[in-house]
């Protein structure tokens, strides 16, 4: 794009942008195999691990004695097969698309960014440790907020289990509006923690794009005063 854009329009080379611009479609199209690729083997990744993962921890849940029987409740152990082990499995497919090529593709954003101008990229090497603090403080806000989320997640299983063990005994004895009281209570707490999980996990976005913007701006500020200076 550099090039095209400094080379191929500036000096009015057609056939210079023409070239360039073959080999930017291409890579971009590389670019987009890759990732469609990239997602189809992660999904299978992380699936499978899931996968493994559950069956491991339900066969270890068969052998248990009867003290961790007695310390772990039935509604604690289905959150830790369902929930936990979708967000390890989310977790695991993240970190095969994001967490090992985002830092890839930082370092050598960096080095692109340096051939092109030296000074002109310290601008970011300034911004990234603005941005880092940023998304650490951001999660560390957050995460108490999401361990109360899965806290009451085994409360929701737990009344959830309750009704669905019982429920000859609940039409018996007429209490569906009692246990439908209960099951909207426990999901507004859910609905609301998540919320306020949530609103903290939002701010990810503004940060990024403020500190993206910000850097442009800059850029685009000392680039005028050299062309001023010239």
């Amino acid at each position: 794009m550099a090039g095209i854009i400094d080379i191929g329009l500036a000096n009015a080379d057609m056939p210079y942008t023409i070239r360039m611009g073959i080999i930017l479609t291409a890579a971009a199209f590389l670019l987009l195999v890759c990732g469609a690729l990239s997602g189809r083997f992660a999904a299978k990744a992380s699936a499978g691990f899931a996968k493994n993962l559950r069956k491991d921890m339900f066969y270890r849940i068969q052998g248990f004695s009867f003290a961790n029987i007695d310390r772990f409740s039935p509604e604690s152990l289905v959150t830790r097969l369902t929930t936990d082990v979708t967000n390890v499995q989310n977790a695991y497919q993240m970190i095969i698309r994001i967490l090992i090529r985002g830092p890839l593709m930082l370092i050598f954003a960096l080095v692109m960014a340096m051939g092109i101008n030296m000074e002109l990229s310290l601008i970011f090497f300034c911004a990234i440790p603005v941005l880092g603090a940023g998304l650490i403080f951001i999660a560390l806000k957050a995460h108490p907020h999401f361990e109360k989320v899965f806290q009451t997640y085994d409360h929701l299983n737990g009344v959830v289990r309750e009704d669905v063990t019982a429920i000859r005994t609940v039409k018996s004895y007429v209490r569906e509006e009692h246990e439908d009281s209960l099951f909207r209570k426990i999901s507004q707490k859910v609905f609301d923690r998540f919320v306020s999980a949530e609103k903290i996990v939002a701010w990810n976005a503004p940060l990024m794009q403020f500190t993206m913007y910000i850097s442009i701006l800059l850029i685009s500020m000392r680039r005028a005063r050299s062309m001023m200076a010239m």
